[in-house]
């Protein structure tokens, strides 16, 4: 099927072909030597004129103004954007005006990206200008940009539809430089959790993505096939039974950023490739690991915004220590006005429906309890809030509380209303957790499809002994979010899980 181009497309393919008949390589495969951003000469001009005197700079051409034998245009590169001025002669000292008369103003369109050389001064209206000596094309934009206007002032249309941003991530980023500020923040705070574990001494590791069995989350998988093993596997749901291996071969501290995957809806909170860091210390508790959650996350607060609040919607949240605890019972009440503690599952089933919270038949007691809290409690917390001892039913891989019958040692902290990381006191006593597994089996029967599968192997390392441990996951697309004031989980990945695109699947 031949490939049916717009007219602006048509246009811009033609020039291609023109600026190839003229000798010009629209692509050409030279290194263009960098030595300045935009961003910098607009910081340090203005307080020493005498710098950038032979500048040399490269970017995308987002709007531009021909003034017979003189041009002014808008540069835009990694960093943000700068004025050029481009007059004829100055490109075009000897007699042929080629490059000025013909490329320059009639085969260059906004977004194609060259290379100036020149040097830096102040207009008669203010502005800090590129004044070049030198211009080379380095990439022919074959596409028109979503502008109004294509040969003058660029105006641009408003490339709002999340769909198509999502999509042309690319696109988004040209014309709304605005989002590669959110990218540089996540990485930023990925550098600074990391700093954190480091200065501790904790060791980054690296555990399998692809799993023969599944583990570590309530959740369904994605499985794929293995031909030379002739086996089925999956994709992680987490790594937790991975790491525990290693804290039982001796680590007192591991952690990883790992990118899991969980077949089950998407909404702006949700998408099926997500990433987390999981962390576990070995002689340490849950009570520890949430005076650990405070310290890290406080600093990642100061190393990105330098303040503990950070404006998240209409909220201004504060990451300031001590953050609020409560424990799972208590909060229930407080919003419901009922004590759901050591009630038995036929109870509880009457209590969720007087709350008008959707359950089926497949939920047993934690379940349930699990449903109340989400739909009740949980988006009403909006500063940052642990809450604590959790049902045992809710938790197969969590210690049992030290003093609280029918309660484990896990914490959630919650923040703006939704769940940003996970933690327990971790179960090492292998008879307790081979129990936790049957009665997951049990829930799996009864049409529980997140219900976790039994790992012999993760069982048999727990029987050589492991230490006394906390453990902790954190979702690093969750705290991106926060910390970034986003509104959906698909603004702070690069390339978001989106259905097919109709035009290249008919």
């Amino acid at each position: 099927m031949s490939t049916i181009f717009t007219e602006q497309e048509t246009i811009r393919r033609n020039s291609l072909s023109e600026l190839i008949r003229l000798g010009i390589n629209p692509y050409p495969p030279e290194t263009f030597e960098v030595n300045v951003k935009a961003a910098e000469i607009k910081r340090y001009f203005q307080g020493d004129n005498t710098l950038y005197q032979q500048a040399s700079i490269a970017g995308r051409i987002m709007s531009r103004r021909i003034m017979g034998a003189a041009s002014f245009v808008e540069l835009q590169d990694e960093s943000g954007r700068i004025q050029l001025y481009i007059k004829r002669d100055d490109i075009c000292p000897g007699e042929d005006k080629t490059l000025y008369n013909t490329v320059f103003k009639k085969l260059l369109d906004i977004g194609d990206i060259i290379g100036i050389t020149g040097f830096v001064f102040v207009t008669q209206m203010g502005e800090i200008t590129i004044h070049a000596r030198s211009l080379t094309l380095l990439s022919k934009s074959l596409r028109p940009l979503p502008i109004v206007k294509e040969k003058e002032d660029a105006v641009f249309d408003a490339f709002t539809d999340p769909e198509q941003r999502y999509r042309q991530r690319y696109l988004d980023m040209i014309v709304n430089p605005e989002v590669r500020e959110v990218f540089i923040k996540r990485s930023q705070l990925v550098n600074s959790m990391r700093s954190y574990l480091n200065a501790k001494s904790y060791l980054e590791v690296e555990t399998p993505v692809l799993q023969p069995l599944y583990g570590g989350a309530a959740a369904r998988p994605f499985k794929t096939h293995h031909n030379a093993l002739d086996m089925v596997l999956y994709l992680r749901i987490a790594n937790e039974l991975y790491l525990k291996r290693l804290i039982v071969g001796g680590y007192d501290g591991v952690y990883e950023f790992s990118k899991d995957f969980r077949n089950e809806g998407m909404d702006r909170f949700h998408n099926p490739e997500f990433t987390q860091m999981e962390l576990y210390v070995a002689y340490k508790d849950y009570d520890w690991m949430m005076d650990l959650v405070e310290e890290m996350v406080e600093k990642i607060a100061m190393d990105l915004h330098g303040t503990t609040q950070v404006q998240v919607g209409e909220n201004l949240v504060d990451f300031k220590r001590p953050w609020k605890r409560f424990t799972m019972f208590e909060v229930i009440e407080h919003f419901t006005g009922i004590n759901i503690d050591g009630k038995p599952e036929g109870e509880l089933v009457a209590i969720a429906k007087e709350l008008n919270v959707p359950i089926d038949r497949t939920m047993a007691k934690g379940k349930i309890i699990d449903q109340i809290f989400g739909e009740k409690c949980e988006p009403y917390l909006i500063q940052p809030t642990f809450i604590t001892d959790y049902p045992v039913e809710m938790s197969p891989l969590a210690k049992k509380h030290r003093t609280k019958k029918g309660l484990v040692e896990r914490f959630e902290a919650i923040c703006n209303g939704k769940e940003l990381c996970n933690s327990f006191s971790e179960l090492n006593d292998p008879i307790d957790q081979r129990e936790r597994f049957e009665a997951q089996l049990e829930l799996g029967k009864r049409g529980d499809d997140e219900s976790m599968v039994l790992d012999e192997d993760f069982l048999r390392a727990l029987e050589f002994g492991m230490p006394p441990t906390a453990g902790l996951g954190i979702g690093i697309d969750r705290l991106t979010m926060i910390m970034t004031n986003s509104q959906s989980i698909q603004d702070v990945l690069f390339f978001p899980q989106m259905r097919p695109e109709k035009r290249f699947t008919e």
